[in-house]
């Protein structure tokens, strides 16, 4: 397995929406195995393949939701549904993300409460899970990747602001700027 350069914003496979996989080939599944270990030396709770530099809708996910419960898989070629998202201002301790494609910011961001994913693992096999609380945001999170679309793109005005700044700040939301983990000082 190998830790692969996560792209930063900017780069036109982060802005595109992705195209289907379709069969999971031994090359897709060197990918998601290659994801993983990028995921868990970042560190990061979810990987999408546009944040490696592939466009394909596919995204891998493992959180640890308390110390009997693990959350980890394989989505390749998913749909989402999504419960109406509450209104009103995201809470700024609760509710704030990261984007290991904007390594090192963290800015509240209002998303559903609940989400159905429903995808292929790499067996081929589709599934379907009902999630709730962080497991939806990260479904959610990781699904606008295969979208074009990164959470920054979702902010409210004052935030969207201050994620202007740090990218501005930081030169990047230009193509070719990545970052590999474990070896670069990053992390989102």
């Amino acid at each position: 397995m190998t830790v692969l350069p996560i792209v930063i914003t900017g780069d036109p496979v982060l802005h595109t929406p992705a195209d289907p996989v379709g069969e999971a080939t031994d090359a897709i599944g060197t990918l998601v195995a290659d994801m993983i270990e990028t995921m868990h030396a970042a560190p990061g709770v979810g990987l999408a393949a546009p944040q490696v530099g592939v466009g394909l809708r596919l995204f891998v996910w493992s959180w640890q939701e308390d110390e009997d419960t693990l959350h980890e898989g394989v989505a390749i070629d998913p749909e989402l549904w999504i419960t109406p998202t509450a209104v009103g201002e995201a809470d700024e301790e609760s509710e704030s993300e990261g984007c290991l494609s904007i390594p090192g910011e963290r800015f509240p961001l209002r998303r559903s409460e609940g989400a159905i994913l429903r995808a292929r693992g790499l067996d081929g096999v589709p599934y379907e899970i009902e999630a709730h609380g962080w497991l939806a945001r990260i479904f959610q999170h990781e699904f606008d990747h295969l979208n074009g679309v990164l959470y920054a793109d979702r902010l409210e005005h004052a935030h969207a602001k201050g994620v202007a700044k740090a990218i501005k700040r930081e030169g990047w939301g230009r193509p070719g700027e990545s970052w590999l983990p474990g070896v670069d000082d990053l992390e989102g």
